[in-house]
């Protein structure tokens, strides 16, 4: 049953995701605990023994307890927890309620398996991991990223090993962030583009948009609903098959499509020489003269770019009646347009107009392709930082310590209770404040609060952000009055005369943030010294163009370049399009913007 939706409406042959939890491997009990926390059916604590017994007897390693209603109250899941620890002593075990206490069994229940599908292989491997560096005498705290955009300690993050997963593009998400605090910009849309897939992400005022429900193992790569739901805070980003290594093919329809498939890095792109015969990205990017086939990463790898057009051809060109040239020009506007109609719907569901963004570009791909995008989302500047090729390990070094507690309580604002509400935030404040004691015990801790609120009988929630003292001190009318504002910023209008509901609480605890010093920007100066000329296929003149090849090192601050232009160094290519300028910053940023008079 799931949550009873069809992610591709008309497929007959629907492919859903496997259950990581087989039914021959799910166990049952007598008991149940109902919508409001009371208990109708107590658990007999002897039939947990001869069921645990029998678990015991089966061999697991690792268990995963999720019961009906338990985030509400966990007392028949904690009964359950010690009778594992009595009787299974050396097995490891995932309660729901402390997982994911939200509502919503499907999702609690996928969750809790989850984490305990990965806990011994993450716990096994993070004990060696400090193992091996107390023996080679790094005797320094260990931490690890988690996928809502901090730092959290080995133990938790050992503990709660589900709250890794897409750590490492969470990571990108910090480093715009802290990117967009250097330049004082509030509206920022973070493009991470690299071997396999491209992620985009909406930072407002300096901070990533979040999310409580992600889905992994999508069985339609990249396409929603397809996947198996996780219910924990992670950094909301849509992420397609568009990378470097991303392949292409011609469907049915005789159209050119590109991923999910890639290339991976053996054999790698045709250009790499290594046996791939297929047409990818970086592929068609070296025909379209965005690389140099000499100095690829830095001259370490030699491209080939006959390689490259000979897989252009075979695959598309001969099947479309297309040089090699022109095989490239289709494959690189669709895999564009792909990401470009990614963020349009991104930020259509969030409701913002990318036209009042700037984009930050990161990762080895990123930087080749942003441009187009620019032009094709309308985004008037492009910020391309230095590092840009390592920016999600970057952002690890500017994340905060921080962990997010949240709970389901049922509320009506109709029925509000101002003093339950108080006690519950305050403890998710402490539970939260716990988590990041355990890396820093003396720093000073922030708490951010949110709520998540609906309309009554409406299926999705949307989130609610309060100050300590709307918190600390709620009022129905302030609640329903911040519900309103960002209901109607999302949806045009509110709903007259309609209860409104309130289901997740949540506190995100966290370390101040460093400090930013504003850059003073540095006004054009005199044109960066050319290092040489190459051809450039520029997508929007539809034609090659004679383009100024520029060495990133060699740009000083106020250094200009002038579209069509490339700004080359050892880990990316940047691509400056006809249409756009570009200003090196002092503080060693590639400021892309569009030229006076051009149009987008």
């Amino acid at each position: 049953m799931r949550t009873e939706s069809r992610f591709e409406q008309y497929d007959l042959n629907l492919n859903l995701p496997d259950p990581l939890l087989p039914r021959q491997r799910r166990y049952t009990v007598q008991e149940r605990i109902d919508a409001k926390g009371n208990v109708l059916i107590p658990l007999d604590r002897a039939e947990v023994e001869a069921l645990v017994d029998d678990i015991a007897a089966a061999g697991y390693e690792s268990v995963a307890v999720g019961l009906i209603h338990s985030y509400l109250n966990d007392a028949h899941e904690r009964m359950v927890g010690e009778v594992l620890a009595e009787r299974m002593p050396g097995a490891m075990v995932s309660l729901s309620s402390e997982v994911s206490p939200q509502m919503r069994e499907y999702e609690r229940f996928n969750t809790v398996v989850a984490n305990a599908y990965i806990k011994p292989l993450m716990k096994s491997y993070l004990g060696r991991l400090a193992g091996r560096l107390a023996e080679e005498g790094a005797a320094c705290p260990i931490f690890l990223m988690h996928s809502g955009g901090g730092i959290i300690s080995l133990e938790s993050a050992a503990e709660f090993p589900v709250r890794l997963v897409e750590s490492g593009p969470a990571g990108g998400a910090v480093f715009a962030a802290n990117v967009a605090a250097r330049y004082g910009l509030d509206k920022v849309l973070s493009f991470d583009m690299g071997g396999t897939t491209a992620k985009i992400c909406l930072i407002k005022n300096q901070t990533p948009k979040t999310s409580r429900v992600f889905e992994v193992a999508r069985t339609y790569r990249f396409k929603k609903g397809s996947g198996m739901p996780i219910s924990i805070p992670v950094i909301d980003m849509v992420e397609i098959g568009a990378g470097g290594g991303s392949l292409a093919h011609v469907d049915a329809m005789r159209q050119i499509r590109v991923g999910p498939e890639s290339a991976g890095s053996e054999p790698g792109p045709a250009c790499y020489g290594r046996g791939g015969d297929k047409p990818a990205v970086t592929d068609a990017d070296l025909v379209l003269g965005k690389l140099d086939a000499n100095n690829f990463a830095g001259g370490s790898i030699k491209l080939h770019t006959d390689n490259s057009a000979k897989a252009l051809t075979d695959v598309l060109g001969n099947t479309l009646d297309m040089d090699a040239a022109t095989a490239a020009f289709g494959l690189a506007e669709v895999v564009d347009e792909n990401m470009a109609n990614a963020a349009r719907v991104h930020a259509v569901e969030n409701g913002e107009d990318l036209a009042e963004y700037t984009m930050i570009a990161f990762g080895g791909a990123a930087p080749l392709h942003a441009g187009r995008l620019c032009e094709k989302l309308g985004v008037e500047r492009l910020l391309v930082p230095p590092g840009a090729g390592v920016g999600s390990a970057i952002g690890f070094l500017r994340a905060p310590f921080s962990f997010e507690a949240n709970r389901s309580v049922y509320m009506k604002l109709s029925a509000f209770e101002p003093n339950l509400i108080r006690t519950l935030l305050s403890e998710l404040k402490a539970e939260a404040t716990g988590f990041v004691r355990t890396c820093d015990t003396e720093a000073d801790v922030l708490s951010e609060f949110k709520v998540y609120m609906r309309y009554t009988g409406q299926g999705w929630e949307i989130p609610i952000v309060l100050t300590e003292e709307q918190a600390m001190n709620p009022d129905a009318a302030t609640f329903e009055r911040l519900f309103a504002e960002d209901y109607t910023k999302l949806f045009g209008r509110p709903v007259a005369g309609m209860d409104v509901e309130i289901t997740v609480w949540s506190v995100n605890a966290t370390t101040p943030p460093d400090d930013v010093a504003r850059i003073a920007e540095a006004p054009a100066g005199a044109a960066a010294p050319e290092a040489t000329r190459r051809r450039v296929f520029d997508p929007a003149l539809s034609d090659f163009t004679d383009a100024t090849v520029v060495l990133r090192d060699d740009m000083v601050s106020g250094a200009t370049a002038a579209g069509p232009a490339v700004v080359t160094e050892d880990e990316t290519t940047i691509i400056i399009p006809t249409s756009r300028h570009a200003i090196r910053q002092p503080d060693g940023c590639i400021d892309i913007r569009l030229k006076k008079g051009a149009s987008q």
